[in-house]
């Protein structure tokens, strides 16, 4: 059984329709990289796996339950699930383990002891144990969205979503991004990130899954979706990505 499974769905917003009958299944372990153009709706997906959308039809199960159930509490769900955006929403004025640990604490009732060693450990593991007591504003872009990931694994989620965290970043600090979310794949996390980097989707990928009009038209293994892929829609795509000097 996957981990996460989508089936049938679908998002509008006033009326255009963002995300069309999309069915999606990632495996325990599996890395998911979702690419296309701006307005494919992969970011619209990841806020929809996280339930900051509803969709307006289709079913999400997460570990065999259905999580766009009208009952599904979503601040239990998404004890089980992390989210990291393309910014990186730290608060300027508390300190990185300050930042990691409010949620933990406030929202999901967390003891401030254990929610303070566990993003220690986080720190640790990750490589910014030494920044622990900085302020945002002394951390590099690069610093910066690896304490946003922190941030999201203190809960140790099953699922991690990741929109477009190479974005914001200079390219010299890409790399920062990339080896960490590298050292998170081979540790076993769950991960569907949503990149317009074709590199990035190449390197840390299990499967690529180009999406199109809120639509699956090309899903498979990295070196074929982005070396040879099957449909003339992708082979479009990938065709600008290249000109553009992106590939």
């Amino acid at each position: 059984m996957a981990l996460l499974s989508c089936a049938g769905i679908r998002k509008e917003f006033g009326g255009h329709v963002v995300l069309d009958d999309l069915s999606l299944d990632v495996a325990e372990h599996q890395v998911v990289a979702l690419i296309g153009t701006s307005g494919s709706g992969k970011s619209t997906l990841l806020r929809c796996l996280n339930l900051l959308e509803r969709v307006d039809d289709g079913v999400i199960t997460l570990d065999g339950e259905d999580i766009t159930d009208p009952r599904a509490d979503p601040d239990r769900v998404r004890r089980r699930i992390g989210m990291v955006f393309q910014s990186y929403n730290l608060f300027p004025h508390m300190t990185v383990l300050d930042n990691i640990v409010l949620a933990p604490v406030r929202v999901h009732s967390r003891a401030p002891q254990q929610a303070r060693v566990q993003a220690r450990e986080w720190l640790d593991r990750l490589g910014l144990a030494d920044k622990a007591l900085s302020y945002p504003d002394r951390l590099s872009g690069g610093q910066q969205q690896r304490v946003a990931i922190v941030r999201a694994l203190v809960n140790e989620p099953r699922l991690l979503l990741l929109d477009e965290v190479t974005s914001a970043l200079d390219p010299e600090l890409v790399g920062e991004v990339l080896s960490m979310i590298r050292d998170l794949k081979e540790s076993g996390m769950t991960m569907v990130l949503a990149t317009h980097e074709m590199g990035f989707a190449r390197q840390v990928a299990d499967r690529v899954v180009f999406l199109d009009g809120g639509r699956v038209i090309e899903s498979g293994p990295p070196e074929r979706v982005l070396g040879d892929p099957e449909q003339a829609r992708t082979r479009q795509f990938l065709a600008r990505i290249i000109a553009a000097g992106r590939l």
